[in-house]
């Protein structure tokens, strides 16, 4: 027996091993199986952003322009979804909003405060945190940024703000020019993403970026006569009357004086003719196939025949140009609502709705005619205030309008929270938003001011430099540069922002407090006297020079 004894204790010691390691074993994949059925339940993400969207051409929002041009796929999102009806932006211009929206935090502090800056791709963003969080990340489209994007596993840009047709586009460094409409073209490279180039095993974030609608709004061939017949209702501000709105007088985005009438209105030469009129950019015409440039010549030529058979003048043409603008800018977003139409059908087709987040917004707002302007840039409702829909079933209920006040600023915090990685978001400016979404926090509650401030001048359509805040009833700006102006309105009574009441004796008090407000704002966000710098007046005088002479000969 003393001779079995150690035999004994050794088989004892390895089964007790043994089954110490089973052990082990057993909660080491009961910890992984854990982990994977976290990781799946974190959302997966499709971020679509069209370039210069404007509220009012989405039709669930409800604007009589939208009405007569819906946006079906789009809607989807309002419908099983959230519809915001106060997102705003912090800095109303493409590339800006872009460096916004990647870092959470305003352009003074990210670097990129005016088109034509360079971002720096080294700083935190929001796709290296949900990279390093197990996400597999991609972008496809605009990118409108200066260099590489960073932090994405896969990317397909396009080059600077790109062309409609055959664009250029950037993989791996590589340029290639590419057939086709380039609405399409990102739709069909994120539908290619979704289907062949990503891992199933990890959660994925792809941001799909439009160059749609941006200027000069040409519709793919299947669209360019798609609202022909269409009488789009004009703004009551389309011939405005600029009192005490210095800034507002001096810009250069007014559609019947400073579109041109070849590369934005499409308009030829003369009668019988296909040649453009004036068009000092063109090479969005000139990259067009044969085939391409016939179809849409062929599309053209009645519409512009009639327009020079009927000699317009005056008033006429310029409702005449509000028109063609409108007619062409909501047939450009035609493709952007099929595209959203395609990546909500794979979803459902692959079970992935459930799970995945789907955003909707824009760079910023656009004017439809609205004070007679196209384009941006201004604080006004119009360019400040930008679409935001959101769809996450499981966090989400279908049809929910949220009114709190957000920016895209909370656009990072927000998906940060909802994917487990809040606390990645605490150097941020912007805050999560998800209590809005889900109902835990209510509109009034969750923010009373937001920030806003644009640099971009001088520069395309000459507004000034100016800055300000909103709150839930009133609007505060400082207009500065060559001029110092402030303007005031009280939203409530003036949603059209039509009277400056920055002198009215009535508001005297809440002009005061908005003041005190302004400057509480811009010290929590730690803007300094450098962001109030002015440029050199000869900079300025050359750039009005410079505006004049791309404008060339008027058609009025």
């Amino acid at each position: 027996m003393d001779h079995q004894q150690p035999i004994i204790y050794s088989i004892l010691k390895n089964v007790s091993l043994l089954a110490l390691i089973a052990f082990f074993s057993l909660i080491s994949c009961k910890q992984q199986a854990e982990k994977i059925q976290a990781e799946s339940k974190r959302p997966n993400i499709v971020f679509i952003m069209a370039d210069d969207h404007a509220i009012q051409a989405i039709s669930a929002y409800g604007h009589p322009v939208s009405q007569l041009a819906p946006t079906p796929n789009i809607d989807r999102l309002a419908k099983k979804g959230a519809l915001f009806t106060h997102s705003y932006v912090t800095n109303s211009i493409c590339g800006p909003s872009r460096a916004v929206i990647l870092t959470g935090k305003h352009s003074h502090i990210n670097g990129f405060r005016q088109n034509g800056d360079h971002f720096d791709g080294s700083q935190p963003t929001l796709p290296k945190m949900l990279k390093q969080a197990g996400y597999e990340t991609a972008i496809v489209g605009k990118w409108h940024l200066h260099g590489y994007p960073q932090g994405f596993d896969h990317w397909k840009i396009i080059v600077d703000q790109g062309n409609y047709y055959n664009p250029d586009f950037i993989e791996n460094g590589d340029t290639t020019r590419i057939e086709g409409y380039a609405t399409d073209l990102i739709t069909n490279d994120a539908l290619d993403f979704l289907e062949n180039k990503r891992n199933d095993s990890l959660p994925f974030f792809l941001m799909v970026h439009h160059k749609a609608p941006h200027r000069n709004w040409m519709p793919a061939l299947r669209h360019v006569n798609k609202y022909d017949s269409v009488n789009f209702p004009l703004p009551e501000t389309y011939c405005p009357n600029f009192k005490e709105q210095q800034a507002a007088k001096e810009q250069l985005q007014t559609i019947y004086e400073d579109m041109y009438e070849g590369h934005d209105l499409k308009i030829s030469k003369e009668y019988g003719s296909t040649e453009l009129a004036h068009n000092p950019w063109t090479t969005d015409f000139e990259r067009m196939s044969p085939e391409q440039r016939d179809t849409w010549d062929a599309a053209y030529l009645p519409k512009n025949n009639s327009f020079h058979e009927a000699d317009l003048h005056g008033q006429d043409l310029a409702e005449w140009k509000g028109q063609r603008y409108l007619q062409d800018y909501m047939a450009t977003i035609a493709a952007v609502d099929e595209g959203v139409g395609k990546l909500l059908d794979y979803l459902d087709e692959h079970n992935l709705t459930e799970n995945t987040l789907v955003v909707y917004t824009s760079d910023q707002g656009f004017y439809l005619g609205e004070k007679g302007w196209f384009d941006k840039r201004f604080m006004y409702e119009e360019s400040f205030g930008t679409p935001l829909l959101m769809q996450l079933p499981t966090e989400i209920e279908a049809g929910k309008k949220i009114e709190g006040l957000v920016q895209n600023l909370d656009f990072a915090p927000t998906i940060l929270d909802l994917t487990g990685n809040e606390q990645m978001a605490k150097h941020m400016q912007g805050r999560s938003f998800r209590g809005l979404l889900n109902g835990t926090t209510s509109d009034d509650d969750f923010r009373d001011v937001i920030y806003y401030h644009y640099y971009d001048y001088p520069a395309f359509h000459m507004v000034k430099k100016h800055y300000g805040i909103r709150t839930k009833r009133y609007k505060l700006m400082h207009f500065y540069d060559d001029i110092d102006e402030w303007e005031f309105y009280d939203l409530k009574k003036d949603s059209l922002e039509v009277k400056n009441l920055i002198n009215d004796r009535g508001y005297q008090s809440i002009i005061a407090h908005m003041k005190q407000k302004l400057v509480s704002v811009q010290k929590a966000y730690s803007v300094t006297e450098k962001e109030f710098e002015t440029a050199a007046p000869d900079k300025v005088e050359k750039a009005y020079e410079q505006f004049k002479k791309l404008r060339g000969q008027a058609m009025r």
